[in-house]
């Protein structure tokens, strides 16, 4: 949704909150009317009373008595219906509004880059998009509407009190700007108090997400305690900083009622003296007395409302914090490929995460068509980030990676990403059935496609011969299937991609032997026919690439076949004999591979 911007491109807050009203126009005018009619049914009481206690009861006049007593029975109807109407569409339209909101962030959270993620923790981001914005969908509804009613009722009130008696009115109107300095005062501690509250509840957040997450983790290290005290920690800052802010709201409130009962003696004593004088009768002094309420009380329920204000205009900052995050852009100039043929081209390229560190520096590499490439080295050397490169998950700073000789800057992310595929060490399942997580890779893929991807994926025959099928539930994240069978399960997902790139990082390092070996198979069938890069610490899945690159510190050391790179006698023959210094001397590690 777009809103306007200053001159330095941020947004005006104001303006992008009230853009979601828009759509709820015609219920949002109902409710300032229906707002506006229960006002008008508030100020009946005080004035019937009047009427009776100055005309009707010293007359004897029952009739009227009556009449005004069924009236007031009516407005009370009335004000029932509008109440009901401003608490139950009222309601509907903050959620709608809350609803077209957390749409809106869900969708930028789906174009923000890699980048956002690294410094970004999943608590706090679920905490924006849940706590925040039902602070924000409350102050929705009830904003306009406590602002209207409550602004309408001090008017009207005022302009009553003055028609009963003005002077007493200017009395009750002077205790006004001790009210407002109280809440000022009030507002200034809750606000920042607020606010990290809400932060805290972020971290509560990211803390429980992690540690439930990481549940079978903490249970094997015996940790539960390690944990507990962590949780503790957040759980403390936040009860410290909610109590610092219903402190200043106990400071404001028990302000506020000295301030109205004083104000309350002030009048009395005042109305007794002006009808000794004769200046106000019994019945005005009543009438006064009762309507004092319908002036103080719409001053308090509007200072009041400070808490959701600050609640709401805190959360709307967050919200607008992740909105205003720069979202992935393709180029102006950006193309749709179709499929290509899979020629990949490194020239020049140097990248780093902070802008300091160079992660890589000056890679030039040249991988045709159809052949297998694969990058070993130690852990941190840049070879994951080298391939994150090329599905442009981070921006390229330094020189230029080519796909059949087009800049990936000139193609798209969407359809560039379509024809790559990526195999992880940790893989991603989505809690839901086999199909679901399998046809992942294309969505609008039929059973039967579905069902030849997980065959090329030896994965089949396990699914098939479980009860429901492919319709079984997999447990969040796939917890009910071994390692072996996830991999396999992500395998299939790339089959049904059918990508003309292939990216395989430590697809096997964390399998068993003889997990490895049935998992390389279907990567081995995987490979077929596709540019397929491989980050990869065995080396022995490794030794048939077409060629092998160390990188050392961002940078290619050495590269060549693996035999020629034994030969060589350098960084690569180093490691492949670290891997296997178990052996015993004399007996070669190929043999043993």
């Amino acid at each position: 949704m777009k809103t306007k911007t200053d001159k330095k491109g941020k947004r005006n807050l104001f303006a992008y909150f009230v853009s979601y009203y828009k759509p709820h126009k015609v219920t949002f005018m109902l409710d300032m009317l229906a707002s506006l009619i229960f006002s008008l049914c508030g100020l009946f009481y005080p004035m019937l009373t009047r009427q009776m206690l100055n005309d009707f009861i010293p007359n004897g006049m029952v009739k009227e008595i009556v009449l005004f007593g069924i009236g007031l029975v009516g407005i009370y109807i009335v004000r029932a219906c509008m109440n009901f109407y401003i608490n139950y569409c009222g309601h509907v339209m903050g959620v709608k509004m809350q609803a077209a909101m957390r749409s809106d962030l869900f969708d930028h959270l789906q174009k923000l880059p890699y980048s956002y993620y690294d410094n970004h923790e999943t608590g706090q981001l679920m905490a924006r998009m849940t706590n925040d914005l039902f602070s924000v969908s409350e102050l929705a509804h009830h904003g306009p509407e406590n602002l209207f009613i409550s602004s309408f009722m001090i008017v009207g009130s005022f302009v009553y009190l003055c028609t009963i008696n003005w002077l007493l009115a200017l009395i009750v109107f002077a205790f006004l700007p001790v009210i407002i300095l109280v809440s000022i005062k009030a507002q200034n501690d809750m606000n920042n108090a607020f606010t990290k509250s809400r932060e805290e509840t972020g971290n509560i957040n990211a803390t429980l997400e992690n540690s439930i997450s990481g549940i079978r983790v903490t249970k094997a290290y015996a940790n539960d305690v390690y944990e507990q005290d962590k949780f503790e920690k957040n759980n403390d800052a936040y009860v410290f900083w909610r109590s610092k802010a219903y402190k200043a709201m106990g400071r404001f409130s028990a302000s506020m009622s000295f301030t109205t009962q004083v104000c309350n003696a002030v009048v009395l004593i005042a109305g007794g003296l002006f009808c000794i004088k004769g200046k106000i009768d019994y019945g005005d002094i009543v009438a006064f007395m009762l309507s004092i309420s319908l002036f103080i009380s719409p001053v308090e329920n509007l200072l009041m409302f400070s808490e959701q204000l600050q609640d709401g205009v805190t959360g709307f900052k967050r919200f607008v914090e992740i909105m205003d995050a720069k979202a992935e852009e393709d180029s102006p100039d950006a193309k749709d490929i179709e499929r290509p043929a899979g020629h990949v081209r490194f020239e020049n390229v140097g990248f780093s995460y902070d802008g300091k560190a160079e992660v890589l520096k000056d890679i030039n590499i040249d991988i045709p068509a159809g052949k297998i490439y694969a990058f070993v080295g130690a852990s941190g050397g840049g070879k994951t980030t080298l391939c994150h490169l090329i599905p442009k998950f981070y921006k390229l700073e330094k020189g230029m990676i080519y796909i059949d000789d087009m800049p990936i800057s000139e193609i798209s992310n969407k359809s560039l990403r379509k024809n790559i595929g990526i195999v992880q060490q940790d893989v991603f399942l989505f809690t839901g059935t086999f199909k679901e997580n399998i046809a992942y890779g294309e969505t609008d893929a039929t059973d039967e496609e579905i069902i030849t991807a997980a065959k090329r994926a030896n994965i089949h025959d396990y699914i098939a011969g479980l009860s429901d099928g492919y319709d079984t539930q997999i447990g969040e994240r796939g917890i009910k299937l071994s390692g072996g069978q996830k991999q396999r399960l992500s395998i299939a997902r790339v089959f049904l991609k059918n990508p003309s790139i292939l990216i395989l990082d430590e697809a096997t390092s964390a399998l068993d032997n003889a997990t490895e070996v049935a998992v390389q198979k279907a990567l081995f069938d995987l490979c077929k026919g596709r540019t397929t890069l491989i980050v990869a610490h065995r080396l022995s899945t490794i030794k048939n690439a077409d060629e092998i690159i160390v990188v050392e510190e961002g940078r290619i050391k050495e590269r060549g076949t693996h035999k020629e790179l034994l030969e060589k006698g350098g960084a690569y023959k180093q490691l492949y004999e670290a891997q296997y210094k178990e052996y015993d001397e004399g007996e070669s590690p190929d043999e043993k591979a």
